[in-house]
Protein backbone atom coordinates (compact mmCIF):
# COMPACT_ATOMS: atom_id res chain seq x y z
CA UNK A 1 0.00 0.00 0.00
CA UNK A 2 3.26 2.29 0.71
CA UNK A 3 3.48 2.31 -3.20
CA UNK A 4 -0.20 3.90 -4.21
CA UNK A 5 1.08 7.12 -2.32
CA UNK A 6 4.27 6.78 -4.20
CA UNK A 7 2.75 6.99 -7.45
CA UNK A 8 0.76 9.91 -7.33
CA UNK A 9 3.57 11.87 -6.11
CA UNK A 10 5.75 10.35 -9.18
CA UNK A 11 3.36 10.81 -12.13
CA UNK A 12 2.90 14.57 -10.67
CA UNK A 13 6.35 15.47 -10.84
CA UNK A 14 6.19 13.75 -14.15
CA UNK A 15 3.81 16.41 -15.33
CA UNK A 16 5.59 19.40 -14.17
CA UNK A 17 8.53 18.60 -16.80
CA UNK A 18 6.83 20.21 -19.33
CA UNK A 19 6.18 20.78 -23.36
CA UNK A 20 9.17 19.07 -25.09
CA UNK A 21 9.69 22.25 -27.69
CA UNK A 22 12.27 21.07 -30.95
CA UNK A 23 13.85 23.92 -32.63
CA UNK A 24 15.55 22.51 -36.16
CA UNK A 25 19.07 24.06 -36.78
CA UNK A 26 20.23 25.04 -40.25
CA UNK A 27 17.57 23.18 -42.19
CA UNK A 28 17.48 23.11 -45.76
CA UNK A 29 20.78 24.42 -45.66
CA UNK A 30 19.87 28.01 -44.26
CA UNK A 31 21.46 30.16 -41.64
CA UNK A 32 18.20 29.27 -39.54
CA UNK A 33 16.88 28.02 -36.11
CA UNK A 34 13.24 27.43 -37.14
CA UNK A 35 11.53 28.62 -35.48
CA UNK A 36 13.54 31.72 -34.79
CA UNK A 37 11.59 32.07 -31.37
CA UNK A 38 9.32 30.72 -29.45
CA UNK A 39 7.58 31.40 -26.09
CA UNK A 40 8.48 28.60 -23.56
CA UNK A 41 6.99 28.26 -19.73
CA UNK A 42 9.34 27.12 -16.69
CA UNK A 43 9.96 23.43 -17.14
CA UNK A 44 9.76 23.31 -21.03
CA UNK A 45 12.52 21.61 -22.63
CA UNK A 46 14.02 23.42 -25.62
CA UNK A 47 15.55 20.65 -27.99
CA UNK A 48 17.77 21.81 -30.42
CA UNK A 49 17.68 19.18 -33.52
CA UNK A 50 21.33 20.08 -36.29
CA UNK A 51 20.34 18.82 -39.19
CA UNK A 52 22.94 20.49 -41.91
CA UNK A 53 26.25 21.34 -41.50
CA UNK A 54 28.30 22.99 -38.41
CA UNK A 55 26.09 25.02 -36.48
CA UNK A 56 26.16 25.88 -32.05
CA UNK A 57 23.43 27.30 -29.85
CA UNK A 58 24.85 29.61 -27.50
CA UNK A 59 24.16 31.91 -25.38
CA UNK A 60 23.92 36.01 -25.73
CA UNK A 61 22.39 38.60 -24.51
CA UNK A 62 20.18 41.64 -26.27
CA UNK A 63 22.85 44.24 -26.01
CA UNK A 64 25.20 41.98 -27.27
CA UNK A 65 24.23 39.66 -29.67
CA UNK A 66 27.07 37.49 -31.12
CA UNK A 67 29.13 37.02 -28.16
CA UNK A 68 28.87 34.14 -25.47
CA UNK A 69 28.00 35.22 -22.51
CA UNK A 70 29.87 34.89 -19.46
CA UNK A 71 28.91 34.76 -15.81
CA UNK A 72 30.41 36.99 -12.95
CA UNK A 73 31.74 33.79 -11.46
CA UNK A 74 33.17 32.48 -15.01
CA UNK A 75 30.98 30.04 -16.03
CA UNK A 76 29.22 30.33 -19.72
CA UNK A 77 25.91 30.68 -20.34
CA UNK A 78 24.42 28.02 -22.49
CA UNK A 79 26.50 26.50 -25.28
CA UNK A 80 25.89 23.28 -27.48
CA UNK A 81 29.27 23.38 -28.60
CA UNK A 82 30.10 22.88 -32.53
CA UNK A 83 27.92 20.19 -34.04
CA UNK A 84 28.81 19.18 -37.09
CA UNK A 85 26.56 17.10 -39.76
CA UNK A 86 27.68 15.25 -42.48
CA UNK A 87 25.89 16.53 -45.57
CA UNK A 88 24.59 12.49 -45.95
CA UNK A 89 23.64 12.01 -42.44
CA UNK A 90 19.95 10.22 -41.49
CA UNK A 91 20.52 11.18 -37.68
CA UNK A 92 20.88 13.94 -35.91
CA UNK A 93 22.79 15.15 -33.17
CA UNK A 94 20.63 16.93 -30.18
CA UNK A 95 21.22 19.64 -27.54
CA UNK A 96 18.73 20.49 -24.84
CA UNK A 97 17.95 22.79 -21.87
CA UNK A 98 15.25 23.24 -19.41
CA UNK A 99 14.19 26.50 -18.66
CA UNK A 100 14.39 27.18 -15.26
CA UNK A 101 12.87 30.80 -14.91
CA UNK A 102 10.73 33.59 -17.74
CA UNK A 103 11.49 36.44 -15.56
CA UNK A 104 13.05 37.97 -18.77
CA UNK A 105 13.69 36.66 -22.48
CA UNK A 106 17.04 34.14 -23.57
CA UNK A 107 18.71 35.23 -26.46
CA UNK A 108 21.10 32.76 -28.11
CA UNK A 109 23.45 32.85 -31.59
CA UNK A 110 25.39 30.48 -34.05
CA UNK A 111 29.35 30.78 -33.39
CA UNK A 112 30.36 29.46 -36.38
CA UNK A 113 32.01 32.56 -37.89
CA UNK A 114 29.89 35.13 -39.79
CA UNK A 115 26.87 33.03 -39.10
CA UNK A 116 25.40 35.36 -36.51
CA UNK A 117 26.21 38.39 -38.61
CA UNK A 118 24.14 36.75 -40.98
CA UNK A 119 21.30 37.08 -38.61
CA UNK A 120 21.85 33.27 -37.20
CA UNK A 121 19.90 34.10 -33.91
CA UNK A 122 17.05 32.86 -31.86
CA UNK A 123 14.87 34.36 -28.76
CA UNK A 124 13.16 32.76 -26.25
CA UNK A 125 10.14 34.97 -24.54
CA UNK A 126 11.06 37.81 -26.74
CA UNK A 127 9.09 40.94 -25.24
CA UNK A 128 7.92 44.29 -27.77
CA UNK A 129 10.38 46.33 -25.80
CA UNK A 130 13.02 43.54 -26.86
CA UNK A 131 11.76 41.77 -30.04
CA UNK A 132 13.29 38.77 -32.11
CA UNK A 133 13.42 41.39 -35.07
CA UNK A 134 15.05 43.82 -32.77
CA UNK A 135 18.16 41.33 -31.66
CA UNK A 136 18.42 39.52 -35.47
CA UNK A 137 18.99 43.43 -36.65
CA UNK A 138 21.74 43.93 -34.15
CA UNK A 139 23.13 40.92 -34.87
CA UNK A 140 23.10 41.28 -38.57
CA UNK A 141 24.98 45.18 -37.70
CA UNK A 142 27.46 43.36 -35.94
CA UNK A 143 31.48 43.03 -37.27
CA UNK A 144 32.62 41.14 -34.40
CA UNK A 145 33.94 37.90 -34.07
CA UNK A 146 31.51 35.09 -33.54
CA UNK A 147 33.63 32.90 -31.00
CA UNK A 148 34.63 35.86 -28.53
CA UNK A 149 32.96 36.04 -24.95
CA UNK A 150 32.34 38.97 -22.52
CA UNK A 151 31.45 39.14 -18.94
CA UNK A 152 28.26 39.65 -17.92
CA UNK A 153 27.34 40.27 -14.21
CA UNK A 154 24.63 37.91 -12.32
CA UNK A 155 22.53 37.94 -15.56
CA UNK A 156 18.96 36.72 -15.22
CA UNK A 157 19.05 35.74 -19.08
CA UNK A 158 21.48 33.38 -17.89
CA UNK A 159 20.63 32.22 -14.56
CA UNK A 160 17.26 31.15 -16.57
CA UNK A 161 18.33 28.56 -17.98
CA UNK A 162 20.43 25.38 -18.06
CA UNK A 163 21.99 23.11 -20.31
CA UNK A 164 21.74 19.24 -20.39
CA UNK A 165 25.26 18.38 -21.21
CA UNK A 166 27.98 21.53 -21.12
CA UNK A 167 26.89 25.03 -19.44
CA UNK A 168 27.34 25.51 -16.53
CA UNK A 169 24.69 28.01 -15.14
CA UNK A 170 22.52 28.41 -12.38
CA UNK A 171 20.15 24.96 -11.23
CA UNK A 172 20.90 22.53 -13.70
CA UNK A 173 18.26 20.43 -14.88
CA UNK A 174 19.32 17.44 -17.44
CA UNK A 175 16.77 16.36 -19.85
CA UNK A 176 17.55 12.74 -18.80
CA UNK A 177 16.04 13.55 -15.62
CA UNK A 178 12.83 12.87 -17.04
CA UNK A 179 12.96 9.57 -18.63
CA UNK A 180 14.30 8.56 -15.13
CA UNK A 181 11.34 9.84 -13.11
CA UNK A 182 9.68 7.93 -15.94
CA UNK A 183 11.69 4.69 -15.18
CA UNK A 184 10.60 5.19 -11.69
CA UNK A 185 7.21 5.19 -12.53
CA UNK A 186 7.28 2.42 -14.81
CA UNK A 187 9.20 0.57 -11.63
CA UNK A 188 6.97 1.18 -9.01
CA UNK A 189 3.77 0.57 -11.27
CA UNK A 190 5.07 -2.80 -12.09
CA UNK A 191 5.71 -3.47 -8.30
CA UNK A 192 2.02 -3.76 -7.45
Amino acid sequence: MRFSAIIPALLSAGVALGEVITIQVGANDSLTYSPSSVNASVGDTIMFEFVAKNHTISQSTFADPCTLTTLANGSTGVDSGFMPVAANATSFPTFSFTVQNTSAPLWFYCRQTGHCEAGMVFAINPTASKSFSAFQAAAKATTSNSTNSTTSSASSTAASTTASTTASGAGAVRVGSAAFVLSVVGLVAGLL
